[in-house]
């Protein structure tokens, strides 16, 4: 089912109407109703998505992983099955040989040893935004990826520190992994995209106020910055830092 049947359908289970709806969601009636048809011409971004769960009493990330997946080009969906029917394949012949049992959860669903994440262009932990290129490909698809044991989110992804104003927490090269399926928290560190060309940045987040976030660098030399929420189209909280302790 589409994002769009998914939230019209909700929404007139609950009895709400669009201009309810709009308003909570803080987008215009004809935007909404583009969502629901399938017209939009821009993808509703991950704050809007979010907003629209919270609304209509999604849970967090169920409306989220259907935006991520229709956004994907339809040969990396296929390349993305195909991988997925391979793990299944490889997790049916280990159980079939004795192997070690994979962890299982209250519903009977296997809960991965963590997950492998692809890792994306680099984002600046410098002062000003720095544009990336990830094409929103969802976890998997990549030239370059990182096992994380303990994350179990199959939208995380890493990416690697350029500058110092999130030092001496973060040094430049360091790989931080991110999770998109957590709602951020006043005072987390994390990667921050901005809507229209304005880029990517990764700062400590405080939203002092309901209309702006701070973002805050760790290193004193650089000063802190004030956006208003509407230009924040993405906020996913760090999870790990992998960093290298020594040259080889």
């Amino acid at each position: 089912m589409s994002l769009g049947s998914l939230v019209r359908g909700r929404r007139e289970e609950l009895g709400l109407t669009q201009e309810m709806v709009s308003a909570q969601v803080n987008i215009s009636k004809p935007y909404l109703s583009n969502i629901e048809t399938g017209k939009a011409r821009n993808p509703p971004s991950d704050g809007v998505v979010r907003s629209l769960e919270r609304a209509l009493t999604f849970k967090p990330g169920e409306l989220l992983s259907i935006a991520h997946h229709e956004k994907t080009p339809t040969d990396v969906r296929e390349r993305i099955e195909a991988l997925r029917a391979e793990n299944h394949k490889l997790r049916a012949a280990i159980k079939q040989k004795g192997g070690r049992k994979p962890r299982v959860g209250k519903g009977g669903d296997v809960i991965p040893a963590g997950v492998v994440v692809p890792v994306i262009n680099r984002v600046t932990a410098s002062s000003y935004p720095h544009h990336f290129t990830d094409l929103d490909y969802p976890a998997g698809i990549a030239d370059e990826y990182i096992r994380c044991p303990d994350v179990h989110d199959p939208q995380a992804f890493a990416a690697r520190v350029l500058g110092d104003s999130m030092a001496p927490d973060y040094r430049e090269g360091d790989l931080v992994v991110f999770s998109p399926a957590l709602e951020p928290r006043s005072g987390d560190d994390c990667f921050v995209r901005f809507g229209g060309d304005e880029g990517t940045t990764f700062k400590r987040i405080y939203m002092d106020d309901k209309d702006t976030f701070r973002l805050q660098p760790l290193n004193a030399t650089y000063p802190a910055t004030v956006y208003p929420r509407a230009d924040v189209t993405g906020l996913w909280p760090a999870l790990f830092r992998v960093q290298r302790i020594r040259e080889s």
